[in-house]
């Protein structure tokens, strides 16, 4: 994980599920002046979720404090951080490069063109039109209960319906989606099967509370998808 903290208890709150999960945190930097990020989230009775973010101490990652090891077989990026920390990523990256364009900004068309993988949902896809289709790589979009579309050149390669289950909180389900859609393609496996795979895992998560707690380890997703041949 590449980001930066606050010197405050937020700090220890947002770490705490990735410390024990075993999560990388050397590329985590402290802020001398601002405050950790904070998300505020509202989730309904259905399940959905509004997330409003106030990013703090992210903010201020610099440039500089981009380090990706050259054995990174992924790499995945949002926007939640400045653009130019995401251009600095691209340009250290060796392996697949992905980015959530959430939230949708305005971006350098050189990211558009050069990424691996762009994830976008649908209000996402609208603020960015055809420029999602301007490179080589793959554009994948979620449709919410409608599932999930592959794309490469424009045009759609793969689609995965999504998995019923009751749906206790969407909180986290696309990063989720993110998440597990990178691990098939760098593993290899096929467009639909790392849809499907990623679709698996989005599901697990929004069957469960929260957002870092709701994330399903990979045996949860190998299980649930043996369950559902």
């Amino acid at each position: 994980l590449v980001a930066r903290t606050g010197q405050d208890a937020n700090r220890d709150a947002a770490l705490a599920l990735l410390t024990e999960d075993g999560v990388d945190l050397s590329g985590v930097t402290t802020s001398d002046t601002e405050k950790t990020g904070v998300a505020l989230i509202a989730v309904d009775a259905k399940g959905e979720n509004q997330i409003v973010v106030a990013s703090g101490a992210n903010g201020e990652l610099s440039p500089d404090d981009i380090e990706i090891a050259d054995a990174a077989d992924a790499v995945l990026c949002q926007l939640e951080v400045p653009v130019a920390c995401v251009m600095a990523a691209m340009r250290a990256a060796s392996g697949l490069f992905a980015v959530n364009l959430a939230p949708a900004l305005p971006v350098p068309v050189q990211l558009l063109e050069a990424a691996g993988l762009l994830i976008v949902n649908e209000v996402e896809a609208e603020f960015y039109g055809d420029s999602l289709h301007r490179g080589d790589g793959l554009v994948a979009l979620t449709l919410g209960g409608q599932g999930s579309v592959l794309y490469r050149a424009g045009k759609e390669i793969a689609r995965a319906p999504v998995f019923t289950v009751p749906v206790i909180d969407t909180t986290g389900a696309g990063d989720t989606f993110c998440g597990a859609l990178i691990v098939a393609l760098a593993e290899g496996q096929e467009p639909g099967e790392a849809l499907r795979f990623g679709s698996a895992a989005a599901a697990l998560a929004v069957s469960k509370a929260g957002a870092q707690p709701s994330l399903p380890w990979r045996s949860e997703v190998d299980a649930f998808l043996k369950d559902h041949d």
